[in-house]
């Protein structure tokens, strides 16, 4: 039996009236969705462990089956492994948004759809001109732009302190951003922190004492680079181009969800009926829990992480995938972009385009396959349309294989997968019971 984990990021969602007082999969009705939850078995999970901030790096690993106690270090690490930087041990990485800013406020997370390559422009305007002169200053590299996807990137701090208040961007649309600007956090020896969280959430994993700059240098120093980099930005040609055409500005670097290398056991050692694996994700940390997991990382053309992307690339790479790994884990952005945006018609659109383009064709291959397939499809989160933020509570899921037993449910949504036979389920379990069958 060979696994294939289809995620939708950010699918699911609330009742909403402008569709009649039903969920978004409830009025788009997918048809391959429904069909694999008719002929299979469902069940909801919850995918955020208790004092961590629903963020999809944290449902995404959860949802793999590691236990984010032992694990957690913040979407910083992953997303420097599979932009290929390797971490020292000194280093603090931080996931370091480009976004929009107006009137005092957050507008966007995403800098107004920013492409890749007008980003690697910025990026190494600002390593010239913001991070140079400060290095210059301390006599070595302190601080370190590193380009990634759209407006995904990472700032590396040498000495940083993790223990800081570092708030998501796309958690906090239309709010003022100097009140959501780093602050520390006390550090204690011995402990780690979950990142995400504004109170401190002591954890298991053991992590040394680290020389430094420690919380408050390391929070001041964030705040800093915020100021100067909206300074240096505004003033940027391509901004400036922006800012004629009365369109939003790629003007703000937003660093937040900073951490260490992580220790992570792969996937084959968690699970030995694993013995090859593959992710296929255009966002940098799904490829960066990926590699820490010990799975090939699959890049397609044409992906994008957004409504547009390849979805007939990403089902083929899938069904190429499945002819020799035994685990796939295959990832859609385009949902959750689309909630963060609020936008009601995009998110349903992105619903059935993952239903038609991707989910279709991998059930038809799949199906003349000689070797079975158990396929799973759930979001890691719900990012609702009217509040354009995650937000935490458990997910629909379905589990569908030859042969299975079906039990009653005849849809795929969050209400009706309420009664599937598979009950509530939490965090690692839902992994344990998949890669049992």
């Amino acid at each position: 039996m060979k696994h294939l984990i289809i995620l939708g990021d950010g699918m699911a969602d609330h009742k909403v009236e402008r569709l009649g007082n039903k969920t978004l999969l409830q009025y788009a009705r997918p048809e391959y969705m429904n069909r694999l939850a008719k002929a299979g078995r469902t069940g909801r999970l919850i995918t955020i462990p208790e004092g961590f901030q629903p963020g999809s790096e944290v449902a995404n690993t959860a949802i793999l089956g590691y236990d984010l106690n032992q694990v957690y270090e913040g979407r910083g690490p992953l997303e420097a492994a599979s932009i290929g930087y390797e971490m020292q041990p000194d280093d603090l990485a931080l996931r370091c948004n480009i976004i929009t800013v107006e009137e005092g406020k957050i507008i966007t997370h995403n800098g107004g759809n920013l492409q890749t390559e007008d980003a690697r422009v910025l990026i190494d305007y600002l390593n010239e001109h913001l991070a140079k002169p400060i290095n210059d200053k301390a006599g070595y590299e302190l601080v370190k732009f590193i380009c990634g996807i759209q407006y995904r990137h990472l700032l590396v701090i040498k000495g940083g302190s993790k223990y800081i208040t570092c708030a998501p961007p796309h958690d906090h649309p239309n709010e003022e951003w100097r009140r959501l600007t780093p602050q520390p956090l006390p550090e204690r020896e011995g402990s780690n922190y979950s990142q995400d969280n504004e109170e401190t959430k002591k954890v298991t994993t053991p992590r040394p004492h680290r020389e430094g700059l420690g919380a408050g240098l390391t929070a001041s120093l964030l705040r800093d680079l915020i100021l100067r980099s909206q300074e240096l930005l505004s003033q940027h040609p391509y901004n400036l181009d922006k800012a004629a055409r009365g369109e939003r500005q790629a003007n703000s670097i937003w660093p937040w969800s900073g951490g260490y290398r992580p220790s992570m056991q792969t996937l084959m050692q968690l699970y030995p009926q694993i013995k090859s694996g593959s992710v296929i994700s255009a966002v940098d940390l799904i490829q960066g829990i990926g590699k820490y997991a010990g799975l090939r990382i699959i890049k397609v053309p044409g992906a994008t992480g957004l409504a547009d992307t390849n979805y007939e690339g990403k089902a083929q790479a899938a069904i190429d995938a499945l002819q020799t790994d035994d685990f796939v884990f295959v990832h859609v952005e385009a949902t959750d972009e689309a909630g963060h945006d609020g936008d009601l018609e995009l998110k349903l659109k992105a619903i059935d385009y993952l239903d038609q383009r991707l989910i279709k064709p991998i059930i038809e291959a799949t199906e003349l396959m000689d070797e079975p397939v158990c396929i799973a499809v759930l979001p890691d989160h719900p990012t609702p349309v009217e509040q354009r933020i995650h937000v935490n509570e458990p997910v629909p899921f379905l589990i569908y294989y030859k042969g299975i037993e079906p039990d009653d449910v005849e849809y795929y949504d969050e209400e009706s997968c309420v009664a599937g036979s598979y009950g509530l389920l939490r965090l690692n379990e839902f992994m344990q019971t998949f890669m049992s069958i």
